[in-house]
């Protein structure tokens, strides 16, 4: 299940979609394309939506991008 019982069937579409190309393509040397991109993001929104709903604390964690205000350092 998902953090957001809404989110839970995206996720589901999600993995089954990861999944696939992961076994059908990536393990074939296939890798080229992104074709489970679009679910993850529509579920990355909604899980977005569920932490902020829940008033879950995640500060520190950039594992949804990049904080505001960050800089990319460029060498």
């Amino acid at each position: 299940n998902s953090v957001g019982e809404a989110c839970t069937e995206l996720k589901r579409e999600y993995d089954q979609c990861f999944n696939r190309w992961f076994a059908e393509k990536f393990l074939k040397g296939e890798s080229a394309g992104d074709p489970c991109g679009q679910l993850f993001k529509r579920y990355q929104l909604c899980v977005q939506k569920a932490i902020k709903e829940k008033d879950i604390p995640i500060e520190g964690l950039e594992f949804m991008g990049p904080s505001k205000g960050k800089t990319e350092n460029s060498s």
